[in-house]
């Protein structure tokens, strides 16, 4: 069975071919075997935005899709950036510049409690779809740690860790991330789909 990822985001890719390549019977390809067009993102929620994302693109290429969206959503700031976490300085997406407008607007700010939030939509040809969420709490550092990761990773410690997500392996991070839950929760869908192939 053969579906497309919907992201044009490397590190994403990278992640989530990880986390799915223990499903038998699965074959991921992604933009960069089969391009499609950049998907205005103008849904008000991360489900929103991921089920856009996932009809268009299987609209435009004819093949069943999984999409996300996902973002850093900060208590302080009233859950900014949230789903303008990308884009959250402005187009083109630029993660460090997204990082310095973030440590502007908190500091000054003590209570930095965070989580990242992923909702993951699975569109098939069909029609069917099937979305699954995942969350990661933890809160935001003073300054960006690490080299590890994109996007807001030097900035995000989870809970019950002392480094940020930029700190840690790759293979670490993928243990505990949004990511992984929600990707663990579509996996379901996912093996029975191919069992039913």
């Amino acid at each position: 069975m053969i579906h497309l990822l919907g992201t044009r985001n490397s590190g994403k890719i990278r992640e989530l071919k990880e986390l799915l390549a223990d499903v038998r019977g699965l074959e991921l390809l992604s933009f960069f075997d089969i391009p499609f067009s950049e998907v205005e993102e103008n849904g008000r929620t991360f489900a929103e935005n991921a089920l856009l994302k996932a009809r268009a693109i299987s609209s435009q290429t004819g093949l069943s899709v999984l999409a996300d969206d996902a973002g850093l959503v900060v208590d302080a700031l009233n859950g900014e950036p949230g789903v303008r976490s990308a884009r959250y300085s402005g187009e083109p997406v630029d993660y460090a510049r997204n990082n310095a407008l973030l440590l502007e607007r908190m500091r000054g700010i003590t209570a930095r409690e965070a989580h990242f939030a992923i909702v993951v939509a699975l569109h098939l040809v069909d029609g069917r779809e099937y979305v699954r969420e995942g969350v990661l709490p933890g809160r935001i550092t003073e300054s960006p740690v690490g080299s590890e990761g994109f996007g807001y990773d030097p900035l995000f410690i989870p809970d019950g860790y002392t480094r940020t997500l930029a700190q840690m392996s790759f293979e670490e991070k993928n243990r505990i991330s949004h990511r992984r839950q929600a990707i663990e929760r579509i996996k379901e869908v996912l093996v029975d789909l191919v069992l039913q192939t």
